[in-house]
């Protein structure tokens, strides 16, 4: 059985190497929901640390299973309404095919229940168009609300496209 925990410092060379595994590392291990838009890194752990000091109230939460191997992890932050926003969720490419991600996605929405949550957030590219059609299968929904893309924020990598904007989803809890 997996353990979805608290994150620590130790665990920080990890999340930043799987994130930017799956994120956007192409190629014939690459996982379904590569960011194939964006070129460079998705994190790194100067930027990782910048958040957490940034959102204190947030939850990096880390899955392992039995033998301590790492499956996954999940940014998690509570909003005063009731809304936690889901951001991060991560599964290791070689075991995506194995219901992980569902798996993850459960177990991340029970924690934040647990604490209040009412309701997950998240935004997703909007061009991401399969990513968003998993996240509508598992009873997320398109709020109509959109954010910019941070074009000028070269922290999160280099677009390859013009027109990336976020999609918000929502699903109640």
């Amino acid at each position: 059985m997996a353990e979805l925990r608290r994150a620590t410092e130790a665990d920080y060379p990890e999340i930043v190497a799987l994130t930017n595994r799956a994120f956007r590392e192409t190629g014939p291990q690459a996982s379904w929901n590569v960011e194939d838009m964006i070129e460079g890194e998705r994190i790194s752990e100067p930027l990782l640390r910048d958040d957490l000091a940034a959102n204190p109230d947030a939850h990096l939460l880390i899955w392992r299973d039995a033998a301590g191997d790492h499956l996954g992890h999940v940014w998690l932050d509570p909003a005063a309404d009731g809304a936690w926003y889901l951001g991060m969720l991560t599964v290791r490419p070689d075991r995506q095919a194995a219901g992980l991600g569902r798996t993850l996605l459960a177990a991340s929405e029970a924690y934040a229940r647990a604490r209040g949550a009412t309701r997950m957030r998240m935004t997703v590219i909007h061009q991401r168009e399969t990513l968003i059609a998993w996240y509508l299968r598992r009873g997320y929904a398109v709020t109509g609300e959109t954010k910019p893309f941070p074009y000028d924020d070269q922290r999160f990598g280099r677009p390859t496209q013009d027109g990336l904007y976020f999609d918000v989803l929502e699903r109640g809890l």
